[in-house]
């Protein structure tokens, strides 16, 4: 039995025009491409400089610093005038159309200007505006609970007040308030102090600028980066240059200066994480393959800095997570030990641990589903303790130190619904396209934004791309409608009509619109399977059945005159034609004609099917050797995805078509399949009198062997083969087979997995909105950024 062994929802209905090549695509789809490749311009550029906001927070930190030469001037005068020439309009520093979760970071901002402005007695007028936006501002702020805090707020703000005071500053915010802000910011000190973790000390340094002088320089200079940084970030490292007067922390903030101008960003280098994220985004929209050539730069690049040990990788675990996974499922070989020093029971103790940063826990999850070796057990672990975690009703990570966190909800929730092994490409990136924030604000000690984080060009590009290849699948399945009716596939009423669902499963995970030939060739072959396995399993008699297989070894013969049965010509002739056109089609891309080797192919299949049918029909027991070599075949992949390999675009020969590799990777993506369809399918095909491999465990277990236990050996097997199929896959040297071929054994799986993550997918309430969600529903932006919008104002009410 194949894949699609279950009945079907109706197939969905689509009304479209017969050209699928983009040649002959009507005038308002080449208005639409023009427009892709504009914006994929103007994102092309984006890989050439990252952007970034700079922070009027950490800008006032360095314009506190006294001049070397007199106590009484600024070291950086160019920072004061900043602070001067950028105050908004009502009295506030800050990033201008602020986000209204992020007042307190408004707050934040705007005391240090006071300050640093109090400090060398200029700016009086602007001040007393600053006190002003605050004073009015404040309580509402401080007891809105859905307020966003900054990292260090509690200890950073009340010492700044501290700081105030002594400066001679009145802020009239009243004695209660400020009685409950310094309790609160006592018993965060005086619970980190009694715990002594190391992520407190860490923490500690890190809001160095909120310590004032209770710090002593050893405490805090362990964390110094070689570029000469507290955890790259201005405002820290201000504080404690001011403080210690250490050279390399003083270099460190003129290169930033250099770089920026007369400000500073809250976070400095950005780069890495920023193209790496930026790479992230394109890949989960759907969009990445125009950007090959500036992705494999940055890929290049980061691997670089990971043998190297870059401190900007392997520091952090969001940016180190990333870049493991990035880099090896594009085929590097980078080691996964790095996360021992974010393990479980080390993780809590580091800065992002003790900050309880969500975003960082996600990260680590997805890295750990790349896992290709079996000696991985840091990621078998890391995979159980950060899903957990995750999955948690209360979870306790509510830090979102990478952005808003509305938005990481969603991305948890999609994470964990649907692991990277089981969702197809195109769900993934319409969920992406839906869930995207073109705004996207993040918060550290401060807010900041990138537009190489997010931005409304990326977001086009990903809709009218999403848009466009579907409109080119409407017509390729109304292509398919047409072949099954003139092939007459529809008058076996035997077989399941399953023709959607199959061509689904190519658009889903292949959508480029240059690999027509390909998903046309899967799922003509999908439909063929089905029907043919319906015709082994129920209808055929053992006559029909040999009469099919010598009607394929012969080939070329008179099916009018030579078919003992209608039904036997309808699928002979269905099957030799689609063959035939997939060897026409393969001569343009192979150079050659492979006819003969996808005819090999169904000949294997039409085999196994016939061995099986025999075992039903002599109520044979096999053993679970002779079982499984009959049944990896006779799930029917190799008709599917061996002849679209030929049609994607590398040359296969035909010393790479035998080669053990190839049909390694062939026999591996069948077992994980069979086994798959097994699980879900062992009670119904029991009740028909059928063996699979689930109840002949049982069986050949004398008695000893439960359901469950044979269930649980089965899912064994199968997740020991999905990480053999992935190395395989992402394997370089020593590879024969193109990697753009080898991908398509990964799609299958990422399919067969979902199909089957909970029962038959395909008999699913939820697949026929899934199917036209892929196929049908086109992603409108106006409304995606209402939306956006919508959600905004929900947080903040």
């Amino acid at each position: 039995m194949s894949l699609s062994h279950f009945s079907t929802p109706q197939c969905c209905i689509f009304t479209t025009s017969d050209s699928a090549t983009i040649a002959s695509m009507p005038k308002k789809n080449n208005n639409t491409l023009l427009r892709l490749e504009d914006t994929k311009e103007r994102i092309k550029k984006m890989f050439n400089k990252v952007e970034l906001s700079v922070s009027s927070y950490d800008t006032a930190f360095v314009a506190m610093i006294p001049s070397s030469m007199s106590h009484h001037a600024p070291f950086f005068p160019q920072c004061l005038n900043w602070l001067l020439d950028n105050q908004l309009v009502d009295g506030s520093w800050g990033l201008p159309d602020r986000h209204p979760l992020l007042k307190n970071d408004v707050l934040l901002s705007t005391l240090a200007c006071i300050l640093a402005l109090k400090q060398w007695g200029i700016g009086e007028d602007k001040m007393n505006k600053g006190l002003e936006f605050i004073e009015l501002n404040f309580s509402s702020i401080i007891n809105d609970e859905k307020q966003h805090l900054p990292i260090g707020f509690d200890i950073l703000f009340t010492s700044m007040i501290e700081y105030a005071q002594t400066l001679g500053i009145n802020i009239a915010l009243g004695a209660t308030t400020f009685e409950a802000m310094f309790q609160k910011r006592d018993k965060e000190l005086q619970r980190g102090f009694e715990s002594d973790s190391e992520g407190w000390k860490e923490y500690l340094a890190y809001v160095s600028e909120g310590m004032l002088n209770s710090l002593d320089m050893n405490t805090i200079i362990k964390y110094q980066r070689n570029n000469g940084s507290l955890f790259n970030s201005p405002a820290t490292t201000a504080a404690v240059f001011r403080q210690f007067n250490n050279a390399h922390c003083l270099s460190y903030l003129q290169s930033v200066l250099q770089k920026f101008g007369n400000a500073v960003p809250t976070v400095y280098p950005f780069d890495t994480y920023a193209r790496l994220y930026m790479i992230d985004s394109l890949e989960r929209l759907g969009i990445n393959r125009h950007f090959k050539d500036e992705i494999q730069n940055v890929l290049n690049e980061t691997y670089r800095y990971w043998l190297q040990g870059e401190e900007d990788i392997f520091l952090d675990p969001t940016t180190c997570a990333m870049a493991f996974r990035m880099l090896r499922l594009n085929g590097y070989d980078v080691s996964s030990d790095p996360f021992y020093r974010y393990s479980e029971d080390k993780f809590p103790h580091s800065l992002k641990g003790y900050l309880k940063d969500a975003s960082a826990v996600l990260e680590l999850y997805k890295a750990s589903q790349v896992i290709i070796h079996p000696d991985e057990s840091v990621l078998v672990k890391q995979s159980c303790w950060t899903r957990n975690l995750l999955n948690q009703d209360s979870f306790s990570y509510q830090l979102y130190a990478d952005k808003l966190g509305i938005y990481v909800d969603t991305e948890i929730n999609d994470v964990l619904k649907f692991p990277y092994h089981a969702d197809l490409e195109r769900l993934l990136n319409r969920r992406s396209v839906e869930h995207y924030n073109v705004d996207e604000t993040r918060i550290l000690k401060t807010s900041y934004r990138s537009c190489n984080l997010a931005n409304q060009e990326i977001l086009k590009l990903g809709i009218e791309d999403f848009n466009l290849c579907q409109s080119i699948h409407n017509k390729e399945l109304k292509q398919l409608s047409r072949w099954v009716v003139e092939s007459r596939l529809d008058k076996l009423e035997f077989a399941r009509q399953k023709m959607t669902y199959c061509y689904f499963s190519s658009a889903a995970t292949f959508f480029s619109p240059e690999l027509s030939d390909a998903r046309i060739s899967w799922a003509k072959n999908a439909v063929l399977t089905t029907v043919v396995d319906d015709f082994f399993d129920f209808f055929g008699s053992e006559k029909e059945q040999l009469s099919l297989i010598q009607l394929v070894e012969k080939w070329d013969v008179d099916v009018n005159t030579i078919c003992c049965s209608e039904t036997v010509k309808i699928i002979f002739s269905a099957v030799r034609s689609t063959i035939c056109e997939i060897g026409e089609k393969s001569i343009e891309r192979q150079g050659r004609n492979v006819k003969d080797n996808v005819i090999k192919i169904w000949l294997d299949l039409l085999r196994a099917m016939f061995t099986e049918a025999e075992w039903s029909r002599t109520k044979a027991i096999p053993t679970m050797d002779d079982y499984m070599q009959a049944a990896y075949v006779s799930f029917a992949l190799g008709p599917v995805v061996i002849p679209a390999l030929y049609l994607v675009g590398p040359k296969l020969s035909d010393d790479i078509a035998e080669t053990q590799e190839l049909n390694h990777l062939l026999k591996i993506t069948s077992t994980c399949g069979r086994l798959l369809n097994d699980i879900q399918t062992v009670k119904k095909e029991s009740e028909e009198g059928k063996l699979n491999a689930v109840s002949l465990h049982m069986i050949h277990g004398n008695g000893v062997v439960t359901y469950e236990d044979a269930v649980d050996k089965m899912k064994g097997v199968i997740e020991d083969e999905g990480r053999e199929l992935l190395r395989l896959v992402l394997k370089e040297k020593g590879s024969l087979v193109p990697r753009e071929c080898k991908d398509l054994f990964w799609k299958m799986v990422r399919v067969l997995n979902l199909v089957y993550i909970k029962d038959d997918g395909y008999t699913s309430n939820e697949l026929p909105s899934t199917v036209n969600a892929v196929l049908k529903d086109p992603i409108i932006l106006n409304e995606l950024l209402l939306d956006s919008k919508s959600n905004t104002l929900s947080q903040n009410h």
